[in-house]
């Protein structure tokens, strides 16, 4: 029988996670004709039929084809590194972005690969993993660096069962329990922030901590913003750039065309609490441009709204360390630059609620933002209620926090309005 319908304690989803709850799954059972004689194969768990249907026919076709089962049956034979060196350069080019790409790609040179680089790819067992996990932390490695290892190799080898190299993801039956990661410094107050934006106004840091702390962008978003995404007349700015992953050292001009960002035409309001702060380094900029004429010195006009004096680009890993000191020398509790997103995020969604237009305004993920502010990640009926979110409403929640930071902004925003409704009943 091809089909065979069987009853499960504890049923996988689509996404082959868990569930907990009983249910009914569906077995490929296929006997083909080799020369060699008859052999059969096998694949369990489908969480429909419809899925199992599928894959059925799917393998009934490959089956008959001597050349397929030869070329599975060499790359299942193919040993760990092989194939993970093979994989992450044809996955991660195209799937992930340079950052996440890099750590993949160092983890598992400095870690996989020498627990279990030399085993066959269809030799790998859940036991097999869980004793690498163990000898990495045996090694000194941190619950989070951990973990990410067993990410990657979740990921890897559910790709190798989907090429149908291996069975099974030995990966999903791991029994590694992994301990809370290292707790993630807490983010901002309103009075926190009120107290750097207070410390840095009128100094090179003010734009930078304004774009992460005040609309959460990313830090390479922030050093890639440039001024033609910037449209002061129309009040927006779109963030559609970010600097390079790798810039290289002494890098004076950046090029024509920077990576993307991972949300595309994200364009955010700019508010009357943040259009002072664009507003003074365009003046700031033009002040640094006409001291460099002056004294015969060049400036590389690379466009950016966050440069060095002589605009040349920024380097992220001198800002995140100078970051931190400025934190000591004012006195703050420690935080990354990149929690200043994090604030942001839960700034705003506390004081407006407003969870689906946060996520737009950072240019996240719905279930990446209920991860980060504590909220269910099952956003499905949320998702559905929703096609897009309009500028108006990204300013309505923009200027509810960006308000509540500058209450002397939010005044004379007041006050215009008074004045114009008085100069019409005149």
């Amino acid at each position: 029988m091809a089909v065979a319908p069987r009853q499960v304690k504890n049923k996988r989803n689509a996404d082959g996670t868990l569930t907990g709850r009983p249910g009914t799954v569906y077995d490929v059972n296929i006997k083909y004709k080799t020369p060699d004689g008859y052999k059969s194969y096998a694949k369990k768990g489908f969480a429909t039929k419809k899925e199992e249907l599928q894959h059925e026919a799917e393998m009934r076709a490959k089956l008959i084809n001597p050349s397929f089962i030869a070329t599975a049956a060499a790359q299942a034979k193919q040993t760990v590194r092989d194939y993970l060196l093979e994989w992450v350069e044809n996955h991660g080019a195209l799937n992930l972005r340079p950052s996440t790409f890099a750590g993949y790609k160092s983890n598992i040179n400095n870690h996989i690969i020498p627990c279990i680089g030399h085993v066959q790819l269809r030799q790998v067992t859940p036991a097999m993993l869980d004793n690498m996990f163990q000898k990495l932390f045996e090694k000194g490695l941190s619950q989070s660096s951990v973990r990410y290892c067993q990410r990657i190799m979740s990921v890897a080898l559910e790709a190798a069962r989907k090429y149908n190299y291996i069975e099974n993801n030995p990966a999903h039956d791991v029994i590694t329990k992994f301990g809370k990661q290292g707790k993630t410094p807490e983010p901002y107050t309103i009075q926190q922030m009120q107290q750097l934006m207070g410390s840095i106004l009128g100094t090179e840091w003010e734009m930078i901590i304004m774009l992460g702390g005040m609309y959460g962008l990313r830090i390479s978003e922030i050093l890639g913003l440039r001024w033609d995404n910037v449209d002061m007349e129309n009040g927006t700015f779109k963030v559609v750039e970010q600097l390079p992953f790798k810039l290289p050292a002494g890098a004076l001009t950046l090029p024509e065309e920077l990576p993307p960002v991972k949300s595309y035409d994200r364009v955010l309001p700019i508010t009357e609490a943040a259009r002072p702060y664009f507003e003074r380094q365009l003046d700031l900029q033009a002040r640094q441009k006409e001291l460099c004429r002056l004294s015969g010195t060049v400036y590389y006009d690379n466009r950016l709204v966050i440069a060095k004096p002589n605009g040349v680009p920024l380097r992220r890993e001198a800002v995140s360390s100078d970051f931190g000191q400025l934190l000591r020398r004012f006195e703050l509790p420690h935080i990354r630059f990149h929690d200043l997103r994090h604030t942001a995020a839960t700034n705003m969604h506390q004081l407006t609620g407003d969870f689906y237009t946060v996520g737009q305004i950072l240019g996240h993920s719905l279930k990446g933002v209920g991860m980060q502010l504590g909220i269910s990640s099952n956003l499905d009926s949320v998702t559905a209620q929703y096609v897009d979110v309009r500028l108006d409403r990204k300013r309505a929640v923009l200027d509810t926090y960006h308000n509540t930071l500058h209450p002397c902004e939010k005044n004379k925003v007041k006050k215009k309005a008074q004045k114009k409704s008085h100069d019409r009943e005149r």
